[in-house]
This record gives C-alpha cells, structure tokens and sequence, in this order.
C-alpha cells in the first residue's frame, strides 16, 4: 500500500495497465452491479441543483423511476446510490447508436450546460474507494470478465490505472496528491528496471 497523508493507494493502482475498451465492455459498468452508481453526500446537492438541466437527456424508463422513487436512494450496503431501472442500468443512463451506455448528467456536461461531470464514483472506476476509521482506501477493482477489454487494452497501449485515471483521481484528491502519487510510481517502475 501507499501512503499519502490519509489516504492509502493500493499498489494495484499504480502496477496495473488499464484502458476502457467501451466498444467491447459497452458502458456495462452502469448497469452490473448490486445498486445504483455510489453518491458522496454532496453529490446529492449537485444532482438536485443541475435535475432540471439533465432531464432532457433521460430516457423515458429512467425519468419514470427517478419521478417514482426519487433522484438518489439510500442503499444499506452502498449507502446513496443512484436509482436503476428494474435493478439493472442507472436511471441516468441511455443507449448510444453503438448501444453503448452513456451517461445523461455526463452527456450535460459535454454540452456546456453544467460544470458537474457525473458522480465521482463513475468517474474513477476500476477504482474504488472504501472509508475506514484512519482514512480512505483507493483499491483498483476491475470486474473480471466485464473489464478483461479495458485490462487487455491498457497492457497493450502500456498505460497505468492511475495514469488513465489521472483526471478523476485528481478531481477527487488534488494536483499535489496526484503529484506525489506520481513520484511514487515513477520510483517503482526505476526499481522494476533495475530487476
């Protein structure tokens, strides 16, 4: 494990290569999985604050079980989640002309019309962040057969997790965490030439 102040990285984070292959994977990360995309306390905010902008890109089944169960739900295991239509895709998802599923508050943001780019969550997988008493855990966890593309491309373009997810984990964390994180990283992989 790093260490950086508070926060423990895996070392999976920065030893692993990973790249997302949508063409192959289709976006199925938001509609496999045991509850909606993981929300951050004021993330819900953000959602109430931009609904009105992101309602348009919405599909009919997903502003029908937003408008029946609400914008975000508490789920005891994950606690706030996004809501899904029949348990399956989020209800802020839509299908692309590749049936690739896109995000509807991602797609706003595309757009120009709101600053927020999706929940955090979404935004940094194949990670995953766990809280503990001491802090938060950074663990990279790729669904075996869902992100076998992503992995497979990543070896094959050679890009680290955390380099793939430099936008999010910085987002997330800040430009000096990042920075130290990079350090770390680039201490590594001199030790793996030397080997």
């Amino acid at each position: 494990m790093i260490a950086i102040d508070n926060i423990l990285v895996s070392d999976d984070v920065v030893e692993e290569q990973f790249v997302c292959d949508l063409l192959k994977c289709k976006g199925g990360c938001c509609e496999d999985g045991d509850a909606g995309a993981p929300l951050e306390k004021d993330e819900l905010d953000h959602l109430n604050k931009i609904f009105d902008i992101v309602k348009p890109y919405l599909t009919p089944a997903g502003l029908k079980e937003i408008e029946s169960h609400g914008r975000y739900q508490y789920d005891r295991e994950f606690g706030w989640v996004t809501p899904t239509i029949g348990g399956k895709m989020c209800a802020y998802g839509y299908k692309d002309e590749k049936g690739i599923i896109k995000c509807a508050i991602e797609q706003a943001y595309y757009d120009g019309k709101t600053t927020w780019k999706k929940p955090i969550s979404c935004h940094l997988y194949p990670i995953k962040i766990s809280k503990t008493r001491a802090g938060e855990v950074v663990n990279y966890e790729p669904r075996e057969t869902l992100c076998r593309p992503g992995c497979i491309n990543g070896k094959k373009l050679k890009v680290p997790a955390y380099v793939f997810l430099k936008e999010s984990l910085i987002r997330k964390y800040g430009e000096e965490f990042y920075g130290v994180l990079e350090k770390v990283a680039a201490g590594y992989f001199k030790e793996k030439e030397k080997k």
